[in-house]
């Protein structure tokens, strides 16, 4: 069954299921720690601060994120929609990239767009989509496929431009995340079919090596190897297996039973080293046991092509039974993202948001009694939305008078 007459009509259901799944972002306020970052990239979008991201060791890493948030920031200022509208278009571009992964042969189209199908509206994975702090991890696996496609391209080709094309990605994709370099393990799973080609890999993992000597030795200026986020004494054993587990949770493990079943255990395979490859550099939290949503996006890809592969092979044995499955998991991850996880959204933003309206509603510096999030985020926050300096908020009630108007978060 030939997909390629019908390409341009796949890429349109693909974008339209992946907004429409992903559309109630767009009605959310910024988020936590999306006002200190929007700060941040205000910051480097100064010409007289250019030079300040190349030596800033947490950030340089994330450059791509940093560029994208400063030119929505000079463009669209504190207006939030426009920023999960790029978010959104990021996913669609990704998802047309795990439609276009069906170029390397072993996976080939047809299952490529049942794949992309239900990474399109895939829930597993929505933070990295509905909460704009989050665009480094679009940002990896759009600037990290396209790199993988262009060297599945270059190994079955050998056409010199899809090398180039490949390295170019591969080095915007390593500032965009400190992950990325697990980019180049994921790039040896089609090199089994081109083992003549292993010496074309060195530009890689040259570039990979010197990505991760810029964290680790730095890693003293660095937040990020301080506030539990890695660790070699991390619990890895437990946290790898269980959120591999919950990556397939529960269409994965249908797919893969099925597949099983229907001995077709060679997507089972990649899909499956896809996702352990990918979930494996943040497996090494001090802080949780169970690697957060957002931090599964590149490896839920692995897990779409599983469910992938089981809806191209059900669709080979009962043909209308395969479309119906689809229409059911699209249906059911879009549901839960429309009414669990956009309201937990909204609920996460309630007291930035509060405590805004309150700065809005007097002139008076503001005693803030009660906030469940890091001091710098209230601060920028009333900063950036009504221009309101850090110091006119009060910390410390003995420097607050009698008149002062008192904030304490209250969830309603």
């Amino acid at each position: 069954m030939s997909i390629a007459p019908r390409r341009p009509l796949v890429l349109v259901l693909l974008a339209l299921v992946a907004i429409v799944a992903y559309l109630p972002a767009l009605r959310q306020p910024f988020i936590e720690d999306d006002y200190p970052n929007l700060a941040l990239a205000a910051h480097f979008s100064e010409e007289s601060h250019w030079s300040d991201l190349p030596s800033s060791a947490p950030f340089r890493l994330r450059a791509t994120s940093e560029f994208l948030m400063a030119g929505l920031y000079l463009v669209f200022d504190v207006h939030a929609a426009p920023f999960y509208a790029a978010g959104i278009l990021l996913h669609v571009l990704n998802t047309w990239l795990v439609f276009a992964l069906g170029a390397w042969r072993r996976i080939g189209f047809g299952v490529s767009a049942w794949a992309a199908l239900f990474f399109a509206a895939a829930e597993g994975h929505q933070e990295a989509v509905m909460w704009i702090s989050a665009a480094s991890e679009l940002l990896l696996f759009f600037f990290g496929a396209g790199a993988l496609l262009a060297w599945i391209l270059f190994l079955q080709t050998s056409r010199y431009k899809w090398l180039l094309a490949a390295i170019a990605a591969f080095a915007l994709a390593l500032v965009s995340k400190e992950s990325a370099p697990v980019l180049l393990a994921l790039m040896l799973l089609p090199l089994l079919d081109y083992r003549d080609k292993w010496r074309w890999l060195l530009p890689f993992a040259a570039l990979a090596v010197a990505a991760v000597c810029s964290v680790f030795f730095t890693a003293d200026d660095s937040f990020r190897l301080r506030d539990g986020s890695f660790s070699l004494r991390a619990p890895f054993w437990i946290t790898l297996p269980r959120s591999f587990a919950a990556e397939f949770w529960i269409w994965g493990w249908l797919a893969a039973a099925a597949l099983a079943f229907w001995r077709k255990r060679e997507m089972l395979w990649i899909g499956s080293l896809w996702t352990a490859l990918a979930l494996a550099p943040y497996s090494f939290l001090t802080y949780s046991t169970r690697i957060p949503s957002r931090q599964t996006y590149l490896a839920s890809a692995g897990a779409a092509l599983v469910v992938g592969a089981a809806l191209y092979a059900l669709a080979h044995k009962q043909r209308l039974l395969a479309p119906a499955a689809a229409a059911i998991l699209v249906l059911e991850n879009a549901g839960y993202l429309w009414t669990r996880k956009h309201s937990q959204y909204m609920k996460r933003a309630e007291p930035t948001e509060q405590l805004i309206a309150l700065s809005r509603s007097t002139s008076r510096p503001i005693y803030v009694k009660c906030f469940p999030r890091p001091r710098i985020v209230a601060e920028q926050a009333v900063w950036l939305m009504t221009s309101r300096p850090p110091g006119e908020l009060i910390w410390d009630g003995r420097e607050a008078s009698p008149t002062t108007p008192v904030f304490c978060y209250r969830e309603r």
